[in-house]
């Protein structure tokens, strides 16, 4: 059967985020903020990316643009540059002082808003598909694409290990909790996908070369039409402490009572 939707322009925007270097360890700012002065692009972000890089790739007779989109400091600017290397057509960064500790409800906020904007700017008249990886490796809450999709008033498909569209429909295998379930939906949609979906690709010489030339562009709130109090979080971190430091084990030396000694043990911390 023909494709439906062959010839119809597909922009796929693909979320990306800055992420602190998982090899370093983790600080709050005096505002009790994640420090993100030093970071990377989220390898769970690496999965999405390539999933749309492969809708591309398959789509013979129409024309199919990703852009990666990323929120957070000035410093995010270098998640979306990773992502253009990789193989993204172009880049956006929404940065904002406003949306420095931003909860998920202020992120999908943001999004939505960006994501629109992205829409206006490219004046690639098509349909919409937005991919973003399983959770943020920082707050790891996995709620955004359901928030965002809401926000869009769009369909949502979570947690695909595989992604694919065919006749004009996007359609996924997902692992639900006791069964693996493929599903389908009519775009414009949101999904999220796993880090079990694909094996990303590298960026060779001539990618970063090339990435050099591709256009990236710096948003704000002004810009997307919103103001501060729209992405004002609802959840805030009172406290933040350093994580206490490690103190050494227990040593059972063996004189014939080891086994007891390690039951009286796990008793005692309630294991057993």
């Amino acid at each position: 059967m023909p494709d439906a939707a062959a010839g119809t322009p597909l922009h796929i925007i693909t979320l990306v985020k800055w992420v602190p270097d998982a090899q370093l360890e983790r600080r709050f700012t005096e505002e009790r903020h994640i420090d993100r002065s030093e970071g990377v692009l989220g390898e769970l972000d690496e999965h999405p990316l390539e999933a749309a890089l492969r809708i591309k790739e398959a789509a013979e007779d129409r024309e199919v643009r990703v852009t990666a989109l990323t929120m957070g400091p000035s410093g995010a600017a270098a998640a979306a540059k990773k992502a253009l290397q990789i193989g993204a057509d172009d880049a956006f960064v929404l940065t904002d002082d406003a949306l420095a500790g931003a909860d998920i409800s202020a992120t999908s906020t943001a999004l939505r808003a960006a994501i629109e904007r992205v829409q206006e700017v490219s004046e690639l008249d098509g349909e919409l598909l937005v991919v973003t990886g399983m959770a943020s490796e920082d707050g790891e809450s996995g709620a955004v694409p359901a928030q965002l999709a809401e926000r869009l008033g769009v369909h949502l498909l979570s947690q695909a290990t595989s992604v694919e569209l065919a006749e004009g429909r996007l359609v996924v295998t997902r692992t639900a909790t006791v069964e693996q379930q493929t599903v389908s939906a009519a775009l414009p949609a949101v999904v999220s996908v796993t880090d079990q979906a694909n094996d990303p690709r590298y960026p060779n010489f001539k990618a970063i070369m090339a990435a050099k030339k591709k256009p990236l562009t710096e948003l704000s709130l002004t810009s997307v039409g919103i103001g501060p109090t729209s992405v004002k979080p609802r959840a805030q971190v009172l406290t933040a402490d350093p994580r206490p430091p490690r103190h050494g084990g227990t040593v059972i030396t063996d004189e014939g009572d080891a086994g007891v000694q390690i039951v009286d043990f796990l008793q005692k911390e309630r294991v057993l």
